[in-house]
Order: structure tokens, then C-alpha cells, then sequence
């Protein structure tokens, strides 16, 4: 009799070990735009030596070019761990002989999983939009839009809205998606708060302002609010928001969240602005972490397109957490970019490999 009950919990237990194995697992996206080592590194000594990165087992580096240009942009970064192809700067999701490509979110969703895409850009910027467009030309936004009402993602957060209702042909996109079965919301308070399956958030009429301006994102603003003080990320929580709708959903899911204006800041020169914009996008790490800890079946992958400004630490003091960069140019640069893994498979991203190597490395999970 003993015996047969523990040969029964062998069989109980294996079955569910099985099952668990057999489910086809989340994926977590994490691109932090413009972030090299060095606004990691930034980030980090301004946050009292801490960043959420430092609980990722497996790192790996990626190499960014282009197709043709040692130096990438964010249309060609986007496309080649998107859909596994080098391409051209500024093309979105075809290859370097024009031949449109199918990105991991498509091949995802043709396996029966739920997408979203989060921003701190507008949503038809080059990054998101590499993961649903098809054009060779990333500021072409008003067609961007057009690729958007097709592509059947359950969830997007970001700004563009003009692009989708104050048209040059005078359509308005948000309307027809609306009749195709689209709810569309403009504070994040709503959109925590609605139920359907398919949700735009719309962030601003363009380009959101940058977070350390004072904008608060819980509500919809169109205007910097310059004297706001202790405003919410919109990044984490509306991240943590689209994750509960993803595993409300019931299927597996791929979302990408972007932190893209680390970015901006490198442009600009402005260690400000560019450390403001890491710490946003480590305090949503923190949350997709503790989202996929309490899961156990979901990957979280957090890398950059590419690094920007050539950024360096001069100097700094570690009991003050003060530093001071310098910045060797207000354009992208060449350098390798890490890649931090977390979940089944994580070890697949370790080495140094080229940024293609992404979604070679997503789809092998995606099909196991």
C-alpha cells in the first residue's frame, strides 16, 4: 500500500514537472535604447551602487552594426533582433534587398500567443515599430500606422496619436480600430482599470516628455508640467499593468517594453536626463523580475540596440553617489551592448554573438 501511494505522488509529481516543461513560455523584451555599459554603469553609482541587472544570471554582448554601416540606428537594431536579418539604416523589417521579413511578435502570435509593445517613445518610433512594420523608411509614420491597425496586438503604450487620428488623408485610424474591436485610452489609471483584449494608451499627441521634466503620466499631459514632483513611472507601471492583462489572457505572451529615451539623453549630452532615463527603465526591470520569479515559465531578455553619446565616467564619488560623464559624441557609436538573461533558457544568451542572434535564440525557445 505504501509503495503504491508513493509510485502514485512519483507520477503526480513527474506530470506536473512535465507540464510545466511543455508549456510554451513568456517573453520579455527589455531594449533600453541608446544603453551601453557606461549608462548602466551610470545608473548604477547614482542609485547607491544598485541596479535590478545585477540579479540576471547569464550576460552576453552583442554586436550592433548595420548592415552596410559599422554604426547602426535604431530601424536597423530593431529589425536585425527582430526579425534575425542585418539591414540598412533606417529600414524597418526588410531585409538589405528590400524583401519583407516576419518578426518573433508575428511568429509568436501565429503560435497562438498574446503580443504587446510598451514605450517611453511614441509607438510607431523605429524600436517598437520594428517588431510590426515593413517600410523602408522609419520616420514614414502616417504608413507606420496603417501596419499598427493590422497587426493584431493585444496591447500598446506609447505616444503617436496624431499619427493615428490628425492625418494627412484625414482618416482616423483610431476610429476604424475601434469598429475592429479596439478600446482606447489616454491615463493609465484607465487603462489599469479596462477589461478588454485589445487596448491603445496613448501617452501624448507625439513624443512623451521625458520623465525627469516632471511630466505624471497618470494622467494624460500634452505640456511639460515643470514644477511636478514624486510623479509615478509610467514605464513600471504600466508594465506591470500589461502583464497582469497578459496572464489574465490565459496564452502565453511576447512583449516588448522599451526604455527609449536613455537614449535621448545620450543625444543630448545630458547626464541628467540620460540617468534619469536608466533608473526609470531599471525600476521596470525590478517589476518584469518579480513577475517572472513568481511565474517560473517566462524569459526575460534586457539589452540595448545600440550605445549612445560614447558616454564615460570621468570621475565620481561612491559615498555621495554623484559621478560625472563625458560624452564623445551626440550620435550613436559602434560598441557592443549586453545582453541579460533570466528564465528557461537564459544560458542560451551568454558569449558574444551578433545582434541577429536574438531572435535566433527567441525563436529556438519559441518552437522547443
Amino acid at each position: 500500500m505504501k509503495k503504491n501511494i508513493i509510485l502514485a505522488l512519483f507520477f503526480i509529481i513527474s506530470f506536473d514537472v512535465f507540464s510545466q516543461e511543455s508549456e510554451s513560455p513568456n517573453i520579455i523584451l527589455m531594449i533600453g535604447d541608446g544603453m551601453g555599459l557606461t549608462q548602466i554603469t551610470s545608473g548604477m553609482y547614482s542609485n547607491n551602487n544598485k541596479t535590478a541587472l545585477e540579479d540576471f544570471k547569464y550576460i552576453g554582448l552583442s554586436k550592433t552594426h548595420a548592415h552596410d554601416n559599422l554604426v547602426t540606428d535604431s530601424a536597423a537594431a530593431g529589425t536585425a533582433m527582430s526579425s534575425g536579418k542585418k539591414t540598412q539604416n533606417k529600414v524597418l523589417g526588410l531585409d538589405h534587398m528590400g524583401n519583407p521579413l516576419k518578426s518573433i511578435l508575428f511568429i509568436c502570435q501565429d503560435k497562438g500567443y498574446s503580443t504587446a509593445l510598451i514605450a517611453t517613445s511614441n509607438i510607431l518610433h523605429a524600436t517598437p515599430a520594428a517588431f510590426f512594420a515593413n517600410i523602408d523608411y522609419r520616420y514614414n509614420y502616417e504608413p507606420i500606422a496603417d501596419q499598427m491597425t493590422k497587426s493584431g496586438i493585444n496591447y500598446f503604450v506609447g505616444g503617436g496619436e496624431q499619427y493615428f487620428n490628425s492625418r494627412k488623408d484625414k482618416r482616423n485610424i483610431i476610429n476604424e480600430m475601434t469598429e475592429n474591436g479596439y478600446e482606447f485610452v489616454y491615463n493609465i489609471s484607465d487603462y489599469e482599470k479596462n477589461k478588454s483584449n485589445y487596448i491603445g494608451f496613448f501617452t501624448a499627441k507625439d513624443e512623451p516628455y521625458y520623465s525627469y521634466k516632471g511630466v505624471n503620466y497618470s494622467y494624460r499631459v500634452d505640456e511639460p508640467v515643470e514644477d511636478f514632483k514624486g510623479r509615478e513611472s509610467y514605464l513600471a507601471r504600466s508594465t506591470e499593468a500589461t502583464l497582469k492583462k497578459l496572464k489574465e489572457l490565459g496564452n502565453p505572451f511576447f512583449i516588448m517594453i522599451e526604455g527609449s529615451q536613455i537614449d535621448w539623453g545620450g543625444h543630448d549630452n545630458d547626464q541628467e536626463y540620460m540617468i534619469s532615463q536608466f533608473l526609470e527603465f531599471n525600476q521596470t526591470i525590478k517589476v518584469v523580475l518579480e513577475f517572472a520569479k513568481k511565474d517560473k515559465n517566462t524569459v526575460v531578455v534586457v539589452t540595448a540596440d545600440h550605445e549612445t553619446g560614447g558616454a564615460a565616467i570621468v570621475r565620481g564619488d561612491l559615498s555621495s553617489s554623484t559621478i560625472k560623464n563625458r560624452f564623445a559624441t551626440p550620435n550613436h557609436t559602434a560598441s557592443m551592448v549586453p545582453v541579460f538573461s533570466f528564465g528557461p533558457n537564459a544560458h542560451l544568451f551568454k558569449g558574444i554573438y551578433e545582434n541577429t542572434e536574438i531572435f535566433n535564440k527567441l525563436l529556438s525557445i519559441v518552437e522547443k
